[in-house]
């Protein structure tokens, strides 16, 4: 809480820089304000409930900064801004806050909304109200004494909210033409002012830009659907647009897989009569293109996600489907229950493309990995990519060609189990090669001198048996340029394994030569001894050996046992015997 207070601080004293223009008239950054707040401030992590305690907080210190208090805490007096009264660009702030706190509860209720359906309701009210503070603010700004900036940020602002609103009420035309006037002004904005502005302004307005895709294809503009696919390829439309844009797209593809009958794998036609892997299949080219189309690593790793995940979903229906196909079976008691049905072949083509997925977006995830070790590291400091990291991936990859084997009603296909065999021995051959790289790094050069020798066997083991398979090694890795990589680094490896003998067997110099004597003991003599400026430096002797050194002597009495005392028996007193007249006089107190 402290952070961010000390936080809120900052921002407070950075904004209060943006809210005066230059040429004396009151001037207000509001695109920057709300950006530079909404990452600071929670929005970062899509945290809109932190956000709107932000502005609750700021609308309480600006109020208080410029004596505008709502009456006190017994009583509450309403107080409306005017055109009369504004004589500091902060109390157009506080109308930009009042909209951006009903924006982010809006927000906040949306992703609630999910699970709780009335809340619906309350998003509406909120949203309505931040449009509201957004046209109050606009009016606000059509002051004399406010610059044409400032007007012109406060109306797509404005248009922006108001979007939003129809948006959310399904009424298209309206919210397109809402969207349409804010992408123009930021547009104008973007082209007037320095380049650090405009990339702030052409950010918004990549981000309505999928919005006005989508208005314009519920209002009938069919060709829209084609741009909202590019630009999910390119990462566009976050937030609420992604899930309206996935929703679109299945939607699309319910409506195709209704005439989709059938699919062809391996020579065997299958009815496809679950509408879910219908949806599926249909949309399986579809992604494959989106993948290959991708321009960007996290694009593509999104997208391989959303493949397999749909992939995953479709397997579970098919998968319930079996289960009350074998209960049939059960009562039946089919005769030809040994074939593989149509069913289950059909689950054995979905579950050999998700593994086919998982092995090409291992693969890319390798080559992006591979790309980076080559690169010189920047920061020694900072942790980068290892061929132990490889290792896993093709670790799993190998697991993944494992399963392949296995499928059901492909165990006697010939062709397939030597192409997964090929796909084996090519996906061995690189993890020998890094598991090499990695003995290498360690300085294990006769471990890894083997190893390159085993991926030499593989590589000649794939390219024999390519012959017998056409078209077989297209996918996969290039093993030529693996021999060659193989070869070089062999080279290179013996020869920093001798360098290293050399260095081992290298006679000291005689002012190299290691001694334990400490420092202080060998002042006189001058030595080389790199030591000194280690972390134990030999300095001195601790703790210091035993020295003798002279003690007080111990006086042992031996005489005592030797001498005869004289006879003291005429110095003690003689007691006379009593008998029993001295026990009477005793008894009776008559003794002296």
């Amino acid at each position: 809480m402290a952070a961010d207070k000390q936080n809120e601080a900052k921002v407070s004293s950075m904004d209060e820089n943006k809210e005066n223009s230059p040429d004396g008239g009151l001037g207000l950054e509001i695109l920057q304000i709300i950006k530079e707040s909404q990452q600071q401030h929670g929005l970062r992590h899509g945290d809109y409930q932190r956000y709107r305690g932000y502005c609750s907080r700021r609308l309480r210190r600006l109020r208080k900064t410029l004596g505008f208090k709502m009456g006190n805490r017994h009583k509450f007096i309403g107080k409306k801004i005017t055109v009369e009264i504004l004589s500091d660009s902060r109390y157009l702030l506080l109308v930009l806050m009042e909209a951006e706190r009903a924006w982010s509860y809006a927000m906040q209720l949306k992703q609630e909304a999910n699970t709780e359906p009335r809340k619906r309701f309350h998003l509406l009210a909120r949203l309505r109200k931040a449009a509201k503070h957004s046209e109050k603010l606009e009016k606000l700004c059509e002051s004399p004494r406010v610059d044409a900036k400032t007007k012109l940020e406060a109306q797509a602002y404005t248009a922006y909210l108001t979007g939003m609103v129809e948006f959310e009420l399904q009424e298209w035309k309206l919210a397109m033409e809402a969207f349409n006037k804010c992408k123009t002004i930021y547009e104008k904005l973007a082209s007037a002012f320095t380049e650090e502005m405009a990339a702030l302004y052409r950010q918004r307005v990549d981000e309505i830009s999928p919005n006005i895709r989508y208005c314009a294809y519920n209002i009938g503009d069919q060709n829209a659907i084609i741009d909202l696919m590019q630009m999910r390829l390119t990462g566009g439309g976050g937030g609420m647009m992604a899930e309206k844009l996935e929703a679109l797209i299945t939607q699309a593809r319910t409506k195709q897989a209704a005439t989709m009958s059938e699919v062809e794998w391996r020579g065997r036609t299958v009815p496809v009569k679950i509408d879910k892997a219908r949806v599926f299949l249909l949309g399986l080219a579809d992604n494959e293109a989106a993948i290959a189309q991708a321009s960007n690593e996290e694009t593509k790793e999104h997208l391989y996600e959303t493949l397999l995940a749909e992939c995953r979903d479709t397997i579970q229906a098919v998968r319930e489907e079996l289960k009350s196909e074998a209960k049939q079976r059960e009562r039946s008691s089919d005769a030809d229950s040994g074939k593989v049905s149509n069913l289950q072949f059909l689950h054995s083509y979905l579950t050999y493309i998700k593994l086919c997925t998982l092995v090409k977006r291992n693969e890319s995830m390798a080559h992006t990995l591979q790309a980076k070790l080559k690169e010189p590291e920047a920061d020694e400091n900072k942790r980068g990519p290892r061929p132990q990291d490889l290792i896993r991936l093709y670790d799993i990859i190998l697991q993944s060609l494992a399963e392949l084997s296995t499928l059901q009603g492909l165990e006697d296909d010939h062709t397939f189990q030597k192409e997964v065999s090929l796909k084996t021995l090519v996906y061995k051959a690189y993890r020998c090669f890094f598991i090499a790289q990695s003995y290498v790094l360690v300085k294990k050069w006769s471990e890894a001198l083997v190893l390159y020798e085993r991926v030499l066997k593989y590589a000649k083991e794939v390219r024999s048996k390519a012959k017998s398979l056409n078209n077989s090694l297209k996918d996969l890795p290039d093993v030529q340029e693996l021999i060659a990589e193989v070869n070089a680094e062999k080279y290179s490896l013996q020869a920093a394994a001798i360098l290293d003998t050399d260095e081992t067997v290298e006679v000291p110099s005689q002012q190299q030569v290691k001694d334990n004597t400490p420092l202080c003991n060998r002042l006189e003599t001058f030595r080389l001894d790199p030591t000194l400026v280690g972390k134990q430096p030999n300095l001195v002797q601790f703790p210091p050996e035993f020295q003798p050194i002279p003690c007080k002597p111990l006086f042992f009495d031996l005489a005592l046992n030797h001498v005869a005392f004289p006879p003291l028996d005429d110095k003690v007193e003689q007691k006379g015997m009593g008998g029993f007249t001295g026990y009477i006089k005793g008894i009776f107190g008559f003794g002296s």
